[in-house]
């Protein structure tokens, strides 16, 4: 997986097709983006920090807007 952008991550999280799921520990936060049960992107929240990661073809999952 690879850094993309948080823009990015919005467009394959708000996609009707794929799913998403949310874990919560007590400082950190990973939500993990589905299609067809493939995870393609996820997005880790510990502290302050914020990083969004892609699978290497993320693009292709993409919509237009």
């Amino acid at each position: 997986m690879k850094l993309i952008m948080k823009t990015e991550f919005d467009n394959l999280r708000l996609n009707d097709d794929h799913s998403y799921d949310t874990d919560t520990n007590t400082d950190k936060k990973v939500v993990k983006i589905y299609c067809r049960e493939q995870l393609i992107a996820k997005m880790i929240k510990h502290k302050k920090s914020i990083r969004y990661f892609g699978i290497d073809n993320y693009q292709h999952f993409l919509t237009d807007q």
